[in-house]
């Protein structure tokens, strides 16, 4: 669903909470998907290896470019979100904007709850 610039920037706010509260639904479903077929990660990694839970954040971006006048064509997620990477040969990103083949914007949502040792 797109919407205009003004109306997407005047409810940010709403659009973030959502963004928040799909992550930690998604998050806390993992978790419980996990624990029922017995097969959970450690400690709260069971939250976040069934991916997804950035999901609201990559839309509300994907709203945002929209929103700054760049069509939907030119966005690509989930599919086709491969570039040539630095340390690996190939790099997969959560939303690429490519236009007349110049890359504008590569993202990658992340997320990190409590401490990151080593990180």
């Amino acid at each position: 669903m797109a919407m205009n610039r003004d109306d997407i920037l005047r409810n940010l706010p709403v659009h973030t909470g959502r963004a928040v509260a799909h992550y930690w639904k998604t998050r806390t479903g993992q978790q419980d998907r996990q624990r029922k077929t017995g097969k959970t990660d450690q400690g709260l990694r069971s939250a976040v290896t069934g991916g997804a839970q950035m999901d609201g954040f990559v839309d509300l971006f994907t709203e945002l470019i929209t929103a700054a006048g760049i069509s939907e064509r030119h966005v690509f997620r989930k599919k086709a979100v491969e570039l040539p990477g630095f340390f690996r040969p190939t790099k997969e990103w959560d939303l690429l904007v490519v236009r007349e083949k110049t890359l504008l914007a590569a993202i990658e949502a992340k997320s990190q709850v409590g401490p990151s040792f080593g990180k």
